[in-house]
């Protein structure tokens, strides 16, 4: 009889000792976060599920490569090392470090953008589409319609819908298209990935208009176990050898080596074409650093670069997609409304089902974030109306079809034990969910990314008015 949950292809060597807090304190510390779970300390957080980004264990090969870190401002070997890994498993001839993604993301915004121009993409992320806006650019959703219906259970809901791609092309005109925006897999939509042959059918269409297809690979190593799992055809082939037929398909990509990479900082741009590769070079000089460690030190350098080769280990990658499908499959079980099917890196709860009583002007995602918190000192991330923004033109705010809250894993982090925490947890809220009797307002609302800074306070609150008393 197969194990329910699978045993780690690892073995524990060093702990970190958690704090468990009380309620009164958990109550205290959301109210001093202003409600917003980005703004918790750390030390006030038992199981911190707010991202994947920089959070994940390294190895004892990681620790051990950093011992060998050559800190050379110009010309580091471990730069090298870098860019041999990269060239190897991604595919991708020309390789600028960066500190993290975003920095990737601002190199390739500001090389390839300018006002007017419009950037189609299968589904937005946050920063992306920040750092496209702030460059002139606009964002066009060109997903799959089932992308945007939790329930709907298409294996690959990160693809590119050809017929809005191409309806975007003949709008704009392909030379005000700077490149197609692939993501591998989709973040908002709770790690949805892209198939293979969509894949391919997106970059034969750039191709026919002389557009570029770019990639954010940050979680392409999982988009490239959903294929073997997934598409016809694929199921023979190795996880590398699949990543570096993904890659192939495209002209450049954006990578944080904080996600798949297992790093806790880092990032690269990696573009095929040399004109670019200079451009991004010299800019990379002023934003981050010389192009042969741009904002990294050389150790973490030597931890990227090994962290790549464990990557896409079929053992690693199958425990990792294994135990975030465990903990799924928990909350499905106990009838908690979830995107599904299951992505790569999270669970995505689906808020605007879970608490159909709050309206959506008053963010039902950020409420069950903050309610969850309060049971039980887990900390999952909003990806709802308060991530999506406003709209520049009108000023109103955006709400997304998809209001989540997202239980994102870390790589080798959290147990078993740990994940039946979070699903006891999601499943007493859920229960108690008629104590939610409302939501929030802003009491503080940056201008950009204000999901990272904005505060809150509880809708209509006054005496007796507030549901996390």
């Amino acid at each position: 009889m197969p194990r329910q949950h699978p045993a780690e292809p690892w073995r524990i060597k060093m702990v970190e000792p958690l704090r468990v807090t009380t309620r009164h304190e958990r109550q205290q510390a959301l109210k001093e976060a202003g409600y917003n779970i980005s703004l918790l300390r750390s030390d006030d957080v038992y199981i911190d599920l707010y991202t994947d980004s920089g959070t994940n264990a390294m190895s004892d090969r990681q620790w051990s490569a950093m011992m060998v870190g050559d800190e050379a401002y110009a010309g580091a070997r471990s730069f090298y090392r870098l860019e041999a890994a990269v060239r190897k498993y991604y595919g991708y001839e020309h390789i600028i470090p960066t500190h993290q993604g975003r920095g990737a993301e601002n190199l390739l915004s500001r090389i390839l953008i300018r006002p007017g121009t419009h950037i189609p993409g299968n589904m937005y992320f946050t920063t992306t589409r920040a750092h496209q806006e702030l460059n002139g650019g606009t964002f066009h959703d060109v997903i799959i319609d089932e992308a945007h219906d939790p329930l709907d259970e298409h294996p690959f809901k990160g693809n590119v819908d050809l017929a809005k791609l191409e309806r975007l092309i003949a709008e704009v005109g392909a030379a005000n298209i700077p490149y197609v925006s692939v993501a591998a897999t989709v973040n908002m939509a709770g790690g949805q990935p892209i198939s293979m042959a969509n894949l391919t059918e997106v970059r034969d269409l750039a191709q026919h208009h002389g557009i570029a297809v770019m990639l954010d690979a940050a979680r392409a190593v999982e988009n490239a176990y959903f294929i073997k799992q997934r598409e016809p055809g694929w199921a023979t082939h190795s996880v590398a050898d699949i990543l570096r037929e993904m890659c192939e398909r495209t002209d450049g990509a954006a990578m944080s080596s904080k996600k798949d990479s297992y790093a806790n900082i880092g990032g690269w741009l990696a573009v095929r074409d040399p004109q670019l590769a200079e451009q991004a070079r010299n800019l990379v000089v002023l934003y981050e650093g010389l192009h042969t460690y741009g904002g990294m030190a050389g150790r973490d350098l030597e931890a990227v670069a090994a962290g790549i080769s464990e990557s896409v280990q079929e053992e690693n990658i199958a425990a990792r997609v294994n135990q975030v499908a465990y903990l799924g499959d928990l909350l499905t079980e106990a009838d908690i409304p979830l995107v599904q099917p299951i992505g790569g890196h999270a669970v995505c709860v689906d808020a605007a089902a879970a608490l159909p009583h709050v309206p959506r002007e008053q963010f039902p995602a950020q409420t069950l974030a903050a309610a969850l918190y309060l049971d039980s000192g887990v900390r999952a991330a909003e990806r709802g109306a308060v991530s999506a923004g406003r709209d520049h033109s009108t000023g109103q705010n955006r709400y997304p079809r998809l209001e989540l809250i997202r239980l994102t894993i870390p790589r080798r982090v959290y147990t078993q034990s740990h994940m039946d925490v979070v699903a006891e947890s999601v499943i007493q809220v859920h229960k108690e969910r008629d104590r939610l009797h409302t939501g929030l307002d802003f009491a503080h609302e940056p201008e950009t990314l204000r999901f990272f800074q904005a505060r809150f306070t509880p809708s209509g609150s006054g005496a007796g008015s507030d549901p996390f008393e």
